[in-house]
């Protein structure tokens, strides 16, 4: 017979928190977009302002958006360092929409491969998400591409449980809503018990409230 695993009561209620805490995000604006990642002090592409969104003031030359971006997820970026860097290249994207299907068709091109890994799919996958959810009907440059399904596919190919993938995947079935939804956000909620970045990255986008206390709870529990 298999060892149960059990969990604490505490540690319940805040997985139950954030789970319902991912309902109500909806009403943020796009997930993946809206809500700037934590990701310390690993390298990412330069951002000047302090908001989740351009500031104005930035000189970043979109004309290097897509080598920028493959040298950071080439480099063996984690998962969540992966989000920001792409959620930063959609927003520079959003006035270069050559740079946008330049960056889209490189990460494309690395799924083609026969040794294509579940880094691949993912990069292409959420990329093609988080254009989608910013740009809509209008001016996406991922249009007819399903991030969401690529991005599963990833998470297969991972092999075992991979709770940043899933964080991923929950972010991008909020918004438009998908059945797995739930499925994904407590899959990654069971992982960030072990993974610190993760639980504070959940606690910043899903409760509201401060984000030590609740990861403090994911991890002591």
């Amino acid at each position: 017979m298999k060892p149960s695993i059990r969990f604490s009561p505490r540690f319940v209620a805040v997985m139950l928190l954030v789970v319902f805490g991912f309902a109500t995000s909806a009403f943020a604006g796009p997930p993946l977009i809206c809500h700037p990642f934590d990701i310390g002090n690993a390298k990412s592409l330069p951002w000047a302002g302090t908001g989740w969104d351009l500031s104005g003031n930035e000189n970043y030359d979109t004309k290097n958006l897509t080598q920028d971006t493959l040298a950071i997820l080439d480099a063996g970026a984690p998962v969540i360092v992966r989000m920001e860097t792409l959620r930063r290249a959609t927003l520079y994207a959003r006035k270069d929409l050559q740079a946008a299907k330049e960056l889209l068709t490189r990460l494309y091109q690395r799924t083609t491969g026969a040794h294509a890994d579940a880094l691949a799919w993912f990069d292409a996958g959420y990329l093609a998400a988080a254009l989608t959810q910013w740009s809509g009907k209008d001016q996406n440059s991922a249009a007819g591409i399903d991030g969401y399904s690529m991005v599963k596919k990833a998470i297969a190919l991972r092999g075992g449980p991979d709770a940043e993938m899933e964080f991923a995947a929950a972010l991008i079935s909020l918004y438009p809503a998908q059945p797995e939804h739930q499925q994904h956000a407590q899959k990654a909620i069971a992982g960030a018990k072990n993974d610190p970045l993760l639980a504070k990255n959940l606690a910043s986008h899903f409760l509201g409230s401060p984000k030590q206390t609740v990861a403090e709870a994911i991890a002591k529990n």
